[in-house]
């Protein structure tokens, strides 16, 4: 009802800004025609029609209420007798009607409940320019258009400063993302807000709500400055090694396999915690969202890429080593069903090529190169390459060729091919 009354007063108000009064079906009319005023009695109370029919007549002493043909008994009818009537007059009438009915609202038993959602403030000031309200830290709701003027501020860490700042040119860049990126980024206060925030919503469905993860993930976050410093670890690695990675916020919003693991740094603390039915259940939505299938229980550097990351599997007793880079398709798989370890340990530096599958509590030596599609079963001696199904190591076994460089930095999937001609089709 109250609704009622506002929609009344609102077209009131906007006929009074385009000059005289017009007939409207509900507020009211022209001063040569009598209208009915709006059910009080019904939405704002009896008491409200008596105090308004007097303060009406005190306004304007030509203006009396009177009974009219098919008014209803609830309504009144207002007959002004004045040939004509100034328009000041017709103000000073509905700013005394909006006094009452503000204060009407206002005693009211039902409190009115008002959702306050960032609106900018055109020229409040006379700059010019447009001004946004400041907005609570965590609160991701933002303007469905334009750039927010967010301040950076002077964060302590120099990475969240630079994703910052990544997301406001890009916003600058193309408006069309302006909400998202101010809802995703620069709504927050800090990166670990920031992407917890994100992967809330990657991982949340119908039954699993965003808001429940977003508390375990950002409490997680939080509480363990050791996964915290591997997070950051993940993301320099991937704007480091991956080329197709063009900033800091490029790969916060947009790489499954940084996401993806970040999840699972998640699920392995909860694990860790004893609350193995919430770390499998993340582990179920990142495999249904990114395609990706790390088991909690699975331990996992700092530093590690998963390149493209599609239809990666890591096993329960796999082992990763730091500043390991992974491409797609890569299988880190189990051997039997009786062995305590039954998946491969993989060390640093490691880098894993395209659809390699290895099998078994095998150990693969810091450095090392697993060509793509190589089917790894035996150990892989350090700073060695292997190739092949079933996988050899390049120079033979005995004397196997030494890697100068370290692979997972380098990124060099071709360099163990000495003839070059063997592959000319």
């Amino acid at each position: 009802m109250a609704m009622a009354s506002c929609k009344a007063f609102s077209t009131l108000g906007s006929s009074l800004a385009l000059g005289p009064l017009r007939s409207q079906s509900a507020g009211f009319a022209a001063p040569s025609k009598p209208v009915a005023l709006p059910g009080f009695r019904n939405s704002v109370g009896g008491d409200l029609q008596v105090e308004l029919r007097k303060r009406l007549e005190c306004s304007c002493p030509a203006v009396r209420p009177c009974a009219h043909q098919g008014a209803s008994p609830t309504s009144s009818v207002v007959h002004d007798v004045r040939d004509a009537d100034s328009e000041s007059a017709q103000l000073e009438r509905v700013q005394n009607f909006k006094e009452l009915f503000d204060r009407s609202l206002a005693l009211r038993p039902r409190e009115r409940v008002e959702r306050v959602v960032p609106v900018p403030d055109y020229d409040s000031d006379g700059t010019g320019e447009q001004r946004w309200p400041e907005k609570e830290e965590g609160v991701a709701e933002g303007p469905a258009c334009g750039r927010p003027e967010v301040d950076l501020g002077q964060p302590s860490d120099w990475l969240w400063q630079e994703i910052r700042a990544e997301a406001r040119r890009d916003s600058d860049a193309e408006p069309a993302l302006a909400s998202f990126l101010y809802s995703t980024i620069l709504a927050h206060g800090s990166l670990e807000r920031a992407l917890a925030f994100h992967l809330a919503n990657k991982l949340s469905s119908s039954t699993l709500l965003g808001t429940q993860l977003f508390t375990i993930i950002a409490d997680s976050f939080s509480a363990d400055p050791d996964l915290w410093d591997a997070v950051k670890a993940d993301i320099c690695a991937v704007k480091d090694r991956d080329a197709a990675c063009t900033s800091y916020s490029h790969c916060l919003l947009y790489f499954k396999g940084f996401l993806a693991c970040q999840a699972y740094r998640v699920s392995h603390r909860l694990w860790n915690q004893g609350r193995i039915y919430m770390a499998l259940t993340i582990q179920s939505r990142v495999s249904e969202t990114f395609h990706v299938d790390f088991h909690p229980a699975a331990r996992i550097g700092k530093g590690v890429l998963f390149d493209h990351a599609t239809g990666v599997v890591v096993g329960e007793t796999a082992q990763i080593g730091n500043n390991v880079s992974i491409l797609h398709h890569v299988t880190l798989g189990g051997s039997g069903t009786l062995a305590k370890v039954r998946h491969p340990i993989v060390h640093d530096g490691v880098l894993i090529g395209a659809g390699a599958t290895l099998l078994g509590p095998i150990v693969i030596g810091e450095g090392a190169k697993i060509g793509a599609c190589s089917v790894v079963l035996t150990d892989v001696p350090p700073h060695t390459t292997a190739v092949g199904n079933p996988a050899r190591l390049m120079g033979g076994k005995t004397n196997p060729t030494q890697l100068k460089e370290v692979p997972s930095e380098s990124m060099d999937h071709t360099s163990f091919i000495e003839n070059w001609s063997d592959y000319i089709i």
